[in-house]
């Protein structure tokens, strides 16, 4: 533990590894807190063995040559003889059923068109060479592409050989529907086939792998490689992974592309779903229970164009029999897709830390968007101003503190003052600060009272800006001026950040002081917002227009509060003068 520890210190301190988003908010908090808290006291399986005998797969030209003078061997069986060898027995029982020889004379691309899918394939390994999502963009306005062929064509042949060896041969494509693609091939003595069948309008499909060599049934992987998802999006590569539902532990696993950079690293076998995600999407198979199914993760590390730099990605390799098939799910983490298709494929969605905060608050923000607003936008306005009711009575208890801490402003500035010249190392220190704590016991103030309100903001906060990350539903989301709530704005000047800088502003304005030093004041009306202004300049905008609209709000409630404050005044006064 203190090992991985260390190493997690280095790569922080060297840029290998950055600090995750909600620990950033952690920090960012921790410091604030820290600040209003100062100013009142100064986380293999090795690889398939090689079978000896390879498959006959050669080039197209040279093909016909090789099975020809071979074609009659499936024939000699029937023929009633007795073979010498008992493996010669069962290579006859198996190529009884091998055609003589199924093989294309070109190289060609077949497409299958539904509703949501675009795929490309060849017959040359019967393979994908792209997959496009039609109803989602990346940050280049096209339809999002999911397969890298700079690794290889997804649904390839995982090495080593003699499986790999089929990844040349050219096979023969029949389709019997629009959404059915069914390749065959064979020398006369091996033999492979792939089927994929998909349906018009859902983003699910299914697929099944056969594959014989010399007549015998191989074992044999299919392959996904150089990662997966949008890679135009901001740090694309550190969002892609490889993920399993494990099932003995109930729990998701993913695993980086570094993780594997030592070797494969296969997963345990009683998985739900395995596959391939980045933030917004998830392709992963889904086989029956007890099929004996593998997984496993690779690395592959190759550089985007040439004369760049050589960076890693994820890969994914699963079968491990002669013969499997499953169920597929390629497409959006969308709630209701994921449902849909199967319930634990929900547990992609990484709701973070306040999961029980930002899963209902996702919800919610759904059920306004969907009944009330029609608009993502508007829907966090409206839901940033419930937050802010219901915890109403606890601001307005903050208020109030920060109230009687202004009224006592003489007397903390009497004792600031008695103490004024002692060191910070002086024993008498200690006094002062005995003497303000007793000062505020004596008129029941909380030091800690201005932290609540952002304390209390905290886990909200988080929790938007998990949804905010992860809610695909929020990708691309327009409100007003700005195109995609889940990104920055894209104007030359951004105005959500600018806007709520000026409502920090003003917010701390109105409030009562909570120190008597001007300094400290000036630090609390300046510091602060500038602080949040830039942690929030590059963050989404959903999650500023969250902020700001609570500024608004604080804005109004401090106004009605200050108004009430002033009216009791004068009547505290006249009590005072009647005694």
């Amino acid at each position: 533990m203190a090992d991985d520890l260390n190493s997690k210190i280095k790569d922080i301190l060297s840029g290998k590894k950055q600090l995750s988003m909600e620990m950033r908010l952690l920090l960012a908090f921790a410091l604030m807190g820290l600040v209003l808290f100062g100013t009142q006291f100064l986380m293999p399986k090795p690889p398939q063995k090689p079978v000896e005998q390879k498959a006959q797969v050669a080039a197209p030209k040279t093909e016909p040559a090789v099975a020809q003078p071979e074609a009659p061997k499936p024939v000699a069986p029937a023929k009633g003889a007795a073979p010498a060898k008992g493996a010669a027995a069962k290579a006859a029982g198996k190529q009884a059923a091998v055609p003589a020889l199924v093989a294309a004379e070109k190289e060609e691309t077949h497409v299958v068109d539904t509703d949501v899918y675009r795929i490309v394939f060849s017959n040359r390994g019967a393979a994908i060479r792209s997959w496009i999502l039609k109803k989602y963009k990346d940050g280049h306005g096209k339809p999002v592409e999911l397969v890298d062929d700079r690794a290889g064509l997804a649904f390839s042949y995982f090495s080593p050989a003699p499986a790999a060896e089929f990844n040349k041969a050219l096979f023969v494509v029949k389709q019997d529907g629009p959404f059915t693609v069914d390749f065959v091939y064979s020398d006369g003595e091996s033999s492979a086939r792939k089927t994929f069948r998909f349906e018009k309008a859902a983003y699910r499909g299914s697929f099944s792998s056969e594959l014989s060599v010399g007549g015998k049934p191989q074992a044999h992987k299919l392959s996904w490689r150089g990662g997966f998802g949008d890679r135009t999006v901001h740090n694309a590569l550190d969002v892609q992974h490889s993920v399993y539902f494990d099932g003995a532990k109930a729990k998701l696993v993913t695993t980086s592309a570094k993780d594997a950079s030592k070797g494969p690293i296969s997963a345990t076998p009683d998985f739900h779903f395995a596959g391939m995600e980045d933030t917004y999407f998830a392709g992963v198979i889904l086989p029956e229970a007890g099929t004996g199914v593998e997984f496993i993760t690779v690395h592959d590390s190759f550089a985007a164009a040439q004369g760049e730099e050589t960076k890693e990605h994820v890969g994914v390799a699963f079968g491990g029999k002669d013969a499997f098939q499953s169920v597929l799910f390629v497409g959006p983490k969308d709630t209701d897709i994921l449902r849909d298709t199967n319930r634990k494929l929900e547990s992609m969605i990484d709701w973070g830390w306040f999961w029980f905060i930002a899963k209902p608050l996702f919800l919610s923000l759904h059920w306004i968007n969907d009944r009330l607003t029609g608009s993502w936008g508007w829907a966090i306005v409206l839901a940033t101003v419930i937050i802010n009711l219901l915890m109403l009575p606890l601001r307005f208890s903050q208020l109030r503190s920060s109230q009687k801490m202004a009224a006592i402003q003489p007397e903390l500035q009497v004792i600031q003052a008695k103490y004024k010249n002692i060191p910070m190392k002086d024993p008498r220190k200690q006094k002062q600060n005995e003497e303000m704590m007793a000062l505020y016991q004596k008129h029941g103030i909380n030091p800690m009272g201005g932290c609540v309100p952002l304390i209390l903001q905290m886990p909200f906060f988080i929790a938007f800006f998990k949804v905010l990350s992860v809610a695909i539903e929020l990708r691309g989301a327009q409100w007003l001026w700005v195109a995609d709530l889940s990104q920055p704005e894209t104007t030359l000047i951004r105005f959500l950040p600018v806007g709520m800088l000026v409502t920090q502003v003003l917010m701390q304005k109105m409030t009562p002081a909570a120190s008597p030093d001007p300094s400290q004041q000036r630090l609390m009306m300046i510091m602060m917002p500038i602080m949040l202004t830039v942690m929030f300049y590059g963050a989404s905008s959903g999650l500023v227009l969250y902020w700001l609209t609570g500024n608004v709000v604080g804005i109004v409630q401090q106004y009605f509060f200050n108004q009430a404050a002033t009216k009791r005044a004068p009547v505290q006064a006249a009590t005072s003068k009647k005694k």
